[in-house]
């Protein structure tokens, strides 16, 4: 019996993410999901939408059908 798992080489947001430090934040998918770590990697807020940053991810945790990851934004597109 396998396991479904995503690979996904950009965060997109959908505005759920939480601030855990003035960079760094948290943000929970459902499902499996495996991410690169320590890679700079583009942020979305919509799969769709323009690139608002680049972060890079220092965790990742799968626990029961969900996938929480801790990234470090360190660049932000100016909305102005």
């Amino acid at each position: 019996m396998g396991m479904p798992m995503e690979l996904n080489t950009m965060i997109v947001t959908k505005g759920k993410e939480q601030r855990l430090e003035e960079n760094v934040f948290s943000l929970k998918k459902e499902g499996y999901r495996l991410y690169p770590i320590d890679i700079p990697v583009p942020v979305h807020k919509t799969r769709d939408g323009d690139i608002i940053g680049t972060a890079v991810i220092e965790k990742v945790e799968w626990t029961q059908d969900e996938t929480q990851i801790t990234y470090r934004l360190i660049f932000l597109n100016s909305i102005n």
